[in-house]
């Protein structure tokens, strides 16, 4: 955590040098960073329209606020810690800090004049039913509100249905459950009607649970109450089971995502030792990053190649895929494969129409790599061993890692998160994500977040241990 009194970008001060021009004994500081600013409501809303209280937390008999129990506005937390004292200084720009998250000594709501929307939107993930049950519990218990709904079936619930009310007595057990108590939809964004829907249903603070696609909606659903003035506070909680969402260390239900897949790995695993040149064939979700194949293959140590999206392949000739499962085969009677969703899409033939197929949220339908590689295989080890035997087994658990409950690790993450949310949003902030930056929770422009991209860099430590693991190659042609 670093203090800062304004939001001037300065750079880090040079090294000092002893006077034989050494600089072993060279101190180092550094000076204020870049503070992002983050939307408040009264960025827009007429001084007199707004009313501060102090916050209820000081007589909850659950909390004995102290000094330095309220997070002040120069709190905050650096996006990057690490940096070469060796070499030149980092520019401002790679010193940028965001507001940190947590209470503060005066509220802009009436908690007795709250309500509050909560919306889940876009795919399944472990841990929405947990963020939905922590966020109706603080709010209820922390705050004191007690008109709290949430709004079926995604986006188009704010104008399609009636929200349903919560209590904390409805919500006691979602937190064992798997998917959402809310249900949730992709597409049906109008954003005129939603915006509508909130202004008729007279919701003043707005949880939304998405993904990418879902925080690039909310930009525009906090633009357009920005422009009608209204007093509404819109806060994103990021959820992603692919970890893509950029910024922020993680996104929740991720872990649990990696644990699952073990269970894949594993099956995998026991198909390929028991048959004659055994090939376990695994697909894990993630269309544009790998991050959970790659954990859940640091993980299992029983992978012996993995594919993401972010990395190049070929099949055939020297220094292919198919070439190096058969020299494993060669050496351990049998090989498994793990493989990201959205790697090779660039590879598999695909028709025209194929080619423009889209789904509800806009994104390109991606063919099954899965299957497209046990056919291939199959094809290759027919044309090459037609006297040998070759099994492969499929195995794609996607439903199953994505509708599982949270784990121990996730619903703790969950709590953490929504608590965060709930803070930021009582002390009038909007426009904003929350998530953990560096292990510290902090409060982000949504805009910033819904812009950002968390791919696996294939040129770091991690993806090197991957490959340490697997011993496969870089599959680039020369």
């Amino acid at each position: 955590m670093a203090a800062v009194s304004q939001t001037e970008a300065t750079n880090l001060t040079t090294p000092s040098s002893n006077n034989n021009g050494s600089s072993s004994n060279t101190t180092f500081s550094i000076s204020p960073v870049t503070l992002q600013k983050l939307p408040h409501l009264k960025d827009y809303i007429p001084q007199q329209g707004l009313k501060t209280q102090p916050n209820p937390l000081e007589h909850n008999p659950f909390y004995h606020p102290s000094q330095g129990f309220y997070i002040s506005h120069s709190d905050v937390v650096l996006r990057h810690i690490v940096f070469d004292l060796s070499e030149s200084f980092p520019s401002p720009a790679s010193s940028i800090a965001y507001q940190r998250a947590g209470p503060r000594d005066r509220i802009f709501f009436d908690p007795s004049q709250t309500r509050a929307a909560i919306v889940t939107c876009g795919g399944l993930c472990p841990g929405l039913n947990t963020v939905i049950r922590e966020l109706v519990v603080a709010l209820w218990d922390l705050y004191g509100v007690r008109q709290i709904f949430g709004v079926k079936a995604g986006y188009r619930g704010f104008y399609s249905s009636e929200p349903v009310e919560l209590n904390p007595k409805l919500v006691h057990s979602w937190h064992s459950k798997g998917g959402t108590m809310l249900e949730t939809s992709r597409g049906g964004f109008d954003l005129q009607k939603i915006v509508d829907g909130i202004q008729d249903h007279h919701f003043n603070q707005v949880y939304i649970i998405g993904g990418d696609g879902t925080m690039r909606g909310a930009v525009n659903i906090f633009d357009e109450i920005r422009r009608r003035k209204l007093n509404v506070s819109i806060t994103c909680i990021p959820k992603t089971v692919d970890n893509d969402v950029g910024i922020i260390d993680r996104s929740f239900g991720f872990q649990t995502a990696v644990e699952m897949a073990q269970q894949a790995i594993s099956a995998a695993l026991v198909e390929a030792e028991s048959a004659v040149n055994g090939i376990g064939l695994v697909k894990l979700m993630g269309r544009s990053t790998g991050h959970i194949a790659l954990h859940a293959t640091l993980s299992s140590r029983d992978v012996d190649c993995c594919l993401i999206p972010e990395m190049e392949f070929y099949l055939e000739g020297k220094g292919g895929l198919f070439e190096f499962l058969e020299q494993r085969l060669k050496e351990n009677g049998h090989a498994v494969l793990v493989v990201a969703e959205g790697a090779g899409q660039d590879i598999i033939p695909r028709t025209d129409a194929q080619k423009e197929e889209r789904d509800e949220s806009g994104n390109p339908v991606f063919l099954d790599v899965g299957g497209w590689l046990k056919s291939e295989l199959k094809k290759w080890w027919a044309r090459n061993h037609q006297n040998d035997l070759l099994t492969v087994k499929y195995i794609d658990p996607t439903y199953m890692i994505r509708a599982v409950p949270a784990n121990a690790t996730d619903k703790l993450y969950c709590t953490l998160v929504a608590h965060s949310a709930i803070h930021g949003v009582m002390a009038g902030y909007t426009g904003f994500v929350s998530g953990p930056i560096n292990g510290i929770y902090a409060y982000i422009p949504l805009e910033e977040v819904a812009q950002s991209k968390n791919g696996v860099n294939t040129k770091d430590h991690k993806w090197a241990w991957v490959r340490s693991v697997t011993n496969q190659p870089d599959f680039m042609k020369v």
